[in-house]
């Protein structure tokens, strides 16, 4: 371990972020579920390129996704550090998250927040895991960083796109660079991106459903191309190079309601087909599932200030949940564990207004 980073170890937090200048052997030949066998835990590792600053990359932030690390698992063979034979075009620090999640093929375990709700900014009491991101953005504020780069997938059916945190010409280039389509949002709190964004140029990286080999090479070619970047272009992207969203309500289901797709028996049964809504215009009276009579609207969708929107974008009409005005959901999933840890949706509106 260099000892410029002793300064960012707590004795209470020692244990949690391993800090290595090379890739350990055989780490790149092991599949996620198998990562934990070479690591202690979360992982910061640096390797040296031609350029810097460093692009910063972080993976399986979620433990079930896996893209990313298939993606760097690609990427890091044909350079050195990975036993290629090409010199790495810029440096490369990579960060490997929830690596006992990943293990069992889980977002989180039980006994453990996500990940990627803990960076600086999320308002939450103090964690091991929140004091762990802080160190990684006080490492990387220190060693300078050119940009950032959080790789995720999704479940459901959703297009490959990019989010941002900020509106800023840097931050679309970046993200337009991956997909013509690019999320902006400021909720949730608590996320790479936009911790990363106080530093440098960041990016969250949605590359649709986990073990799609495409997913894999789009991720694999996107982080490769941000490694050759030598500056980031400050200019306005050219609106037919961008179609921009901008996120305004999270929909949750209480815990105190039962939901299922295909069973009968719950508060609310949603449709069948609700992940194929996904990044589509929804019309008003739009139907997205049924209800068990007076439970009321049965989710709960909370905008950018936090506050109760729900009677604004849901209404009830014979027990059924209908959209009471249009609006465009994104992650939708028929993943009953997932909308647990994490939510039903996100609702979101066209924004290309809001470009230069």
């Amino acid at each position: 371990m260099s000892g410029v980073y002793e300064q960012y170890l707590k004795p209470e937090s020692i244990n949690m972020l391993s800090l290595l200048d090379h890739l350990p052997a055989g780490l790149l030949d092991l599949d996620a579920t198998q990562v934990e066998e070479v690591l202690d835990g979360p992982t910061l590792i640096h390797m040296s390129g031609r350029k810097s600053p460093d692009l910063f990359v972080s993976v399986l932030m979620h433990g079930n996704e896996t893209t990313g690390w298939d993606a760097v698992r690609q990427l890091l063979k044909k350079y050195r550090p990975g036993g290629g034979e090409q010199e790495l075009p810029r440096g490369l620090t990579l960060f490997i998250g929830n690596i006992s999640a990943a293990t069992v093929g889980l977002r989180h375990l039980d006994d453990q927040p996500d990940y990627n709700r803990v960076w600086p900014g999320c308002g939450l009491p103090e964690t091991p895991e929140l004091r762990m991101m802080h160190q990684v953005v006080e490492i990387m504020r220190e060693r300078g960083v050119f940009a950032s780069v959080d790789v995720h997938n999704n479940t459901g059916f959703n297009p490959h796109y990019a989010c941002v945190n900020v509106l800023d010409n840097r931050f679309l280039h970046l993200a337009t660079m991956f997909s013509r389509t690019v999320v902006y949002f400021i909720r949730p709190r608590g996320v790479q991106s936009m911790a990363m964004a106080k530093l440098c140029p960041a990016v969250t990286l949605e590359c649709g459903q986990v073990g799609q080999a495409y997913s894999v090479e789009h991720a694999h070619d996107y982080l490769d191309a941000c490694l050759h970047l030598s500056e980031h272009p400050s200019h306005a992207v050219a609106h037919h190079d961008i179609e921009l969203f901008h996120t305004v309500a999270i929909v949750k289901v209480p815990e105190h309601f039962s939901f299922g797709h295909c069973v009968s028996d719950v508060d609310i049964r949603f449709a069948d087909d609700l992940d194929h809504f996904n990044f589509r215009e929804l019309p008003r009276g739009s139907v997205l599932g049924c209800l068990r009579p007076g439970i009321g609207l049965g989710l709960e969708a909370t905008d950018e200030s936090g506050n109760d929107v729900s009677e604004r974008y849901f209404e009830l009409e014979d027990d059924e949940l209908k959209l009471r005005i249009p609006v465009m959901p994104s992650m939708l999933t028929l993943d009953h564990r997932v909308i647990e840890q994490d939510c039903l949706c996100y609702l979101m509106e066209r924004y290309d207004d809001h470009l230069e």
